[in-house]
């Protein structure tokens, strides 16, 4: 009886032990192996990273994993047949944003062209004017020549019959002799109106 019950004794301590072993390798390395890794599956869930997703990125990179996929060659192809309609794609809206930045290069380069046209017509237009002007000029000083030639008896009659902006123009371009004597054969009533327009 006292053997049984030290074999007892011995098995209980025995089954203690055991158990010990397990209860401490449950507590030392698979506790906090399960809290590290739910710990990181919640930081990794607040930064936005899909842990699954990473992990295949990660298996792709192994050997026996990656045959696993050049086995399967019709998917390579679909992924690869994506990704060129994908591309040939954006080639073509490329080429439509390229086409479009041409066709405004052509437009502004057309536009810049009827401005310089544009702009030589009007410095023409102004070289024409400003000879005109010269001509005028050298017109008008010839007629005020003329009245200052002319005598007063005979260039008098010939101004009461000018406009009244004519008369002004040409007798405040006269010397102040001639006009004093053109003035004295005027009409007292038209020299007066001449005198107060041109004072005005």
């Amino acid at each position: 009886m006292k053997k049984t019950k030290q074999t007892e004794q011995i098995s209980k301590v025995e089954i203690e032990e055991k158990s010990g072993v397990f209860q401490k390798l449950l507590l030392w390395v698979l506790i906090p192996l399960l809290f590290t890794t739910a710990l990181i599956l919640i930081l990794a869930k607040f930064a936005d990273v899909n842990v699954f997703d990473k992990a295949k990125e990660l298996s792709g990179d192994l050997p026996f994993i990656s045959e696993k996929k050049q086995d399967n060659p019709v998917a390579g192809d679909l992924v690869l047949e994506e990704r060129v309609v994908a591309m040939q794609a954006e080639i073509q809206e490329k080429e439509a944003q390229i086409f479009k930045v041409q066709q405004d290069l052509d437009k502004s380069a057309d536009e810049n062209e009827r401005l310089l046209i544009e702009q030589e017509k009007l410095l023409d237009e102004i070289a024409v004017l400003i000879r005109d002007k010269d001509d005028s000029k050298k017109v008008f000083n010839e007629i005020v020549t003329t009245f200052e030639q002319m005598s007063a008896k005979s260039s008098a009659p010939v101004i009461t019959k000018m406009s009244d902006a004519e008369a002004i123009r040409v007798l405040t371009n006269l010397k102040s002799a001639t006009l004093a004597s053109i003035l004295e054969k005027m009409s007292p009533e038209d020299a007066a109106k001449y005198m107060s327009m041109m004072t005005k």
